[in-house]
Parts: C-alpha cells; sequence; structure tokens
C-alpha cells in the first residue's frame, strides 16, 4: 500500500490517481514524463512528410500539418492516439511515421 503524496491518503499500489483528493501518483507522472523512441520518430518522421508535401505539392499541406499538429498535441497530452489516426497518418503523411505509430505500445 502506498500513499499520496498530495493528501497522505492511502492508495492502492496500481492507482495512478488518488480517489480522495483527485491528484496524479507518482506512477503516472513518471510515465507521462518519458516519450518512447517510436513516439520521437514518429515526430519526426511527420514532420519531414510536411516538409516533403510543401515542396512536392501545397494541396497535401491540407492534411498533413492538422495531422502532424493533432499529434503532436495527443502525446504532449498524454492521450491515446487511435489506430484509424495512425493508419491515415500511415498512408496520408508519413509510411514510416505510422508504422512507429503503430509499434508504439504507449499510445493504445
Amino acid at each position: 500500500m502506498k500513499y499520496c503524496t498530495h493528501c497522505g491518503a492511502s492508495l492502492a499500489d496500481e492507482a495512478v490517481i488518488c480517489p480522495h483528493c483527485g491528484c496524479a501518483t507518482e506512477k503516472s507522472l513518471n510515465k507521462a514524463s518519458s516519450d518512447s523512441a517510436f513516439t520521437l520518430i514518429a515526430k519526426i518522421f511527420m514532420v519531414i512528410g510536411c516538409v516533403v508535401s510543401a515542396s512536392l505539392f501545397l494541396i497535401p499541406l491540407c492534411w498533413t500539418i492538422p495531422m502532424t499538429v493533432h499529434y503532436f498535441k495527443k502525446v504532449n497530452n498524454h492521450e491515446d492516439v487511435g489506430v484509424g489516426f495512425k493508419v491515415c497518418s500511415l498512408l496520408f503523411v508519413s509510411l514510416i511515421a505510422g508504422i512507429m505509430m503503430l509499434c508504439d505500445s504507449e499510445n493504445f
């Protein structure tokens, strides 16, 4: 059994949020602080996909930039990224970024 660092209430060992005060536990903060290598590689190739689409044609920027921004927001807010979005990124932005997103086990 562990205790909340904010209010001192007892917590279950697998708890990520304190049921008493609602604050995040150390376990969830440690998980949220580090991005996996897959996430980093996916971010890099999403940006490269935007640059390549800008240099070839301007029309693909209509979907590559919003998809890249959406992915960055989801990862930074530690929210789940849907499989559909990952597949669309694979098809329409960057093949490598989409594969890295699908291989990333943290964002399921």
